[in-house]
């Protein structure tokens, strides 16, 4: 099993920045690409970043060139930074990995509150 942890969220004001982390503990050997999701209240889960064990990246449209994923493999951790944060991306975000480029995610965080609000 694989257990997923969020931390660095919180209330930023439009403009702001935060940064998020995310560190994976147990069959972490298991994980080839991580990645970061989030849900609005009222709405469905939506891809954010994600970034492969040899650090290959993609983004969401509404995200690149204000978020950049990161990860430290010796630290079985992944960041996701945060600048020139909007309302709109008000949501709860979640840490996810899987264990291939086309696989599903399996492992999931429970999440982190990331406000933006004046």
């Amino acid at each position: 099993q694989v257990q997923l942890v969020e931390s660095g969220g919180g209330l930023v004001q439009p403009g702001g920045s935060l940064r998020l982390s995310c560190v994976a503990s147990g069959r972490t050997f298991s994980i080839d690409s991580m990645g970061w999701f989030r849900q609005a209240p009222g709405k469905e889960r939506e891809f954010v970043a994600s970034i492969g064990r040899s650090r290959g990246t993609d983004y969401a449209d509404s995200v690149k060139g204000r978020f950049t994923i990161s990860r430290d493999n010796a630290k079985n951790s992944v960041y996701l930074q945060m600048n020139s944060l909007k309302p709109e991306d008000t949501a709860v975000y979640y840490c996810a990995g899987r264990r291939g480029p086309e696989a599903a995610y399996a492992y999931w965080g429970q999440g982190t509150q990331v406000t933006v609000s004046s």
